[in-house]
């Protein structure tokens, strides 16, 4: 496909989820440990990072969420934790190991879960959070969807008001 003059790639992929992962045998729980940063980082590898990233609470409130501060390079960043709307989850997905099946099985966009979370902390590192923030509205996208995508009853259509003309 091209659109203006680029060249667009479609790619599929896979992602195996099962009930059991996020148990006590499946994948391991970073609640309180998964962080979304205002920034870029070009680099892919080990790093400790609880060694030199810090957050700190303030003890003020932000929109009804606890506020938290850190240093990233630095750069004084302010921060608040959410959790993930309920009926969702969250999960760090890694590159699924083939083991001792053939490579054409699975093409190299097979993903599993390496990690869960049940919320996460998001940064700012100009203004406080707060509700207006794109990451905070991205979540209010949810209900909308469901809501829109929710079968109407009966009951749904005799609630509603018929406007005279």
């Amino acid at each position: 496909m091209e659109e203006d003059g680029n060249l667009k790639l479609r790619t599929t992929g896979i992602i195996s989820l099962n009930k059991n992962q996020g148990t006590k045998s499946g994948v391991p729980d970073l609640t309180g440990e998964v962080h979304q940063l205002p920034c870029c980082i070009k680099y892919d590898g080990p790093s400790d990072v609880s060694d030199y990233f810090k957050p700190k609470s303030t003890g003020l409130e932000v929109d009804g969420l606890a506020e938290q501060q850190a240093y990233f390079r630095g750069r004084k960043l302010h921060g608040v934790t959410i959790p993930i709307p309920p009926g969702y989850s969250g999960f760090v997905l890694g590159k699924k190991s083939l083991g001792k099946r053939k490579a054409s099985d699975c093409n190299s966009n097979c993903w599993e879960p390496s990690a869960k979370f049940e919320n996460i902390t998001y940064w700012n590192h100009d203004t406080l959070p707060s509700q207006d923030d794109t990451f905070v509205r991205s979540l209010h996208w949810l209900s909308v969807a469901e809501a829109l995508h929710k079968p109407v009853t009966i009951e749904d259509l005799g609630s509603t008001p018929i406007p005279k003309e």
